[in-house]
């Protein structure tokens, strides 16, 4: 049976990312990282490394900063899902340079969701799970109380979807994502209801 924890069984890096995607609204390295920091303890995710060809017990762990995410292109842990189950996560930079802010993408892979078990929408174009959207609202709300943010969106890669901008301080009332928005002090979350 294939573990959903396992770095080196590439069926669970597989699939596009199931993500909570936050514009950090900064280009600036020191807010990307007090968000990343927030997101990964929001998270409690075990271990922080810069390959999968190997087990986390076979590699050397690499801090989690923003310049390891400039060196390996993406960070890579463990973190355990609601149900229990551990799965394989990570976490990806989009940087915007000169023409915005960066993102932050933190993802468990559609891969190692399908391994692990967790049911989702059928009959729908794109993977959608109620448990993962609620638990990456969860960690985004944690992780705002530290590092607070201008957006989150939760789904199948949403990163770049919208920006706070186009949204204007209020959710669509019609969402096939979730939406966490900043309003004043306060983080609301709109879950998906199409």
């Amino acid at each position: 049976m294939t573990s959903p924890a396992a770095f080196r069984d590439q069926t669970n890096w597989s699939d596009g990312f199931y993500e909570l995607a936050i514009e950090v609204a900064s280009s600036e390295d020191d807010q990307l990282q007090a968000v990343l920091g927030a997101l990964w303890s929001a998270a409690d995710v075990h271990g922080c490394f810069g390959q999968t060809d190997r087990e986390p017990d076979e590699q050397d762990s690499v801090p989690c900063t923003v310049g390891s995410l400039t060196e390996f292109g993406h960070l890579h842990g463990q973190v355990r899902l609601p149900t229990g189950q551990l799965v394989v996560c990570g976490c990806v930079a989009i940087r915007g340079g000169d023409e915005g802010g960066d993102w932050l993408d933190f993802y468990v892979p559609v891969g190692a969701l399908a391994n692990a078990g967790i049911a989702y929408w059928d009959g729908q174009p794109f993977f959608r799970s109620n448990v993962m959207d609620d638990w990456l609202a969860a960690i985004g709300t944690e992780a705002f109380k530290h590092a607070p943010f201008t957006l989150g969106v939760i789904g199948f890669e949403v990163s770049g979807c919208t920006d706070a901008s186009t949204l204007a301080g209020k959710l669509p009332q019609t969402r096939d994502i979730g939406y966490l928005l900043p309003q004043g002090d306060a983080l609301h979350y709109g879950a998906a209801n199409t």
